[in-house]
């Protein structure tokens, strides 16, 4: 499916490039350098981003990408929204394949090991070292660089970044006789609060699981606060089929079937945050991403909390990084980085974070007076990165398309009711491990079963 699709992107990015509508419209690389005109002196690059969450961040974006101009009267940008991740992934892939890769690129930060295994991206340590090299890249959070990292070099530097949180509705709280001001804190405080907060017309939790990407961030936050992370770091094994894991999709499952305080079916990503705000739930998983949309548009008084824990607190960050091409000329590269770094510098991390809800991925973001402001006003801000502490990296493996859906595919089947969780894993362990075989190492070998 993946493939069918990207072919028919190709054709359809392909024919908006010849038209010069609704897409990047490309340049003519071949002949940058040429002389005379003072235009040849203006480096043109393209810039692909997307959006996954609620809220009008196309705006933002493309005002900072303004004021970057601005700024830069010798960098002309081409901001291109491309949707969702996937399908800016999508339309990145077709666009290196025909063999015109935008110059810089937010992707999904799991996309590192598919990217260097199409040989698409540039390590970006050379320009890293411009930059005091360990003194700038201490400055982002550890568990964000851990999905930017692989092999001792960095591919991505982290901007739109997440964790999963727990949103509830304190007035729901109060009305059911529960304490507004103590979410729950543990997996069986979860279940017997969303049990108490479930009415007629109303859930008491929802954890969405549409999407390949979305269930399986939902089953890694429940698997991370019951045990383990669910792959090796070096992309080459998957440990699915685990005791820790098997239990964590029953208690997943049964927060419909047991309890009844959960929608029993599929969630939309999009359908647990419009409910959440229109008062159909009144507990949900999801983004801090999603952070400034509830806060703009939330009718009654909200809290945020870490997800409860089982054994421990425990989530996967999430979100997207900036990438780098190949195939681009290198004066093209250096005006990517250029934009990247002034992207990130710590006054615009803060904007984007306040702006929108992710969390702010420098520390000496949270040192700028703007952000220490809200912070003071809204504490819920600081959620997301005291979570930092303990997130792990992402899922992402080498063919992350086929091992992610491999579990996705084996999580729904577990939710609709059409195998028990323990077959579920068994099968999504069995694919996994197929997909990673050309892959594996004497180190990462192996099934995860126990």
């Amino acid at each position: 499916m993946r493939a069918k699709l990207a072919a028919v992107l190709v054709a359809v990015w392909a024919a908006a490039v010849l038209s010069g509508c609704g897409t990047d419209s490309g340049y003519d690389r071949s002949a940058e350098g040429r002389g005379g005109d003072p235009a040849e002196d203006i480096i043109e690059m393209s810039f692909y981003y997307p959006v996954d969450v609620g809220g009008p961040l196309t705006p933002t974006i493309e005002s900072m990408v303004g004021e970057f101009m601005e700024a830069n009267p010798k960098v002309k940008v081409r901001p291109v929204y491309t949707g969702n991740y996937d399908d800016t992934t999508v339309k990145t892939e077709a666009a290196i394949q025909g063999k015109n890769p935008p110059d810089v690129a937010i992707l999904r930060a799991t996309e590192l090991f598919t990217l260097l295994d199409m040989d698409a991206i540039v390590p970006l340590d050379e320009f890293i070292s411009q930059e005091q090299g360990s003194d700038y890249l201490s400055d982002f959070y550890p568990a964000l660089l851990a999905n930017a990292q692989t092999g001792g070099k960095t591919y991505g530097i982290p901007f739109q970044r997440s964790t999963v949180v727990l949103y509830y509705n304190k007035d729901a709280f109060a009305a059911a006789g529960l304490d507004p001001g103590r979410p729950p804190e543990t997996w069986e405080q979860l279940a017997a609060m969303a049990k108490q907060l479930t009415r007629p017309g109303r859930w008491g939790i929802e954890i969405p699981s549409s999407a390949p990407t979305v269930s399986t961030w939902m089953l890694q936050a429940l698997a991370l606060q019951n045990g383990r992370n669910l792959m090796s770091e070096d992309g080459k094994a998957v440990y699915y089929d685990t005791a820790e894991n098997r239990e964590s999709l029953q208690y997943w499952l049964d927060l419909s079937r047991k309890h009844q305080a959960m929608p029993a079916s599929i969630i939309d990503w999009e359908t647990a945050p419009r409910d959440f705000l229109q008062g159909k739930t009144a507990m949900m998983f999801h983004t801090t991403g999603n952070l400034a949309n509830v806060k703009l548009n939330a009718p009654f008084d909200f809290g945020v909390s870490a997800p409860p824990k089982n054994k421990r607190l425990g989530t996967p960050t999430g979100g997207g990084n900036f990438f780098i091409f190949k195939g681009i000329p290198k004066k093209n590269q250096e005006a990517a980085w250029k934009f990247i770094k002034w992207m990130t510098e710590p006054e615009r991390v803060a904007k984007w974070s306040i702006d929108t809800g992710y969390v702010a991925v420098r520390k000496s973001a949270y040192e700028t007076e703007s952000m220490k402001q809200y912070i003071r006003a809204f504490p819920a801000a600081l959620v997301g990165r005291q979570q930092l502490h303990y997130a792990q990296a992402e899922l992402s493996t080498h063919n992350n398309d086929r091992v992610t859906k491999a579990l996705s595919d084996g999580i729904q089947r577990a939710l609709t009711g059409k195998a028990a969780p323990e077959e579920a894993l068994r099968t999504a362990q069995e694919e996994a491990d197929r997909a990673l075989a050309p892959f594996a190492s004497p180190v990462s070998a192996g099934s995860g079963s126990d």
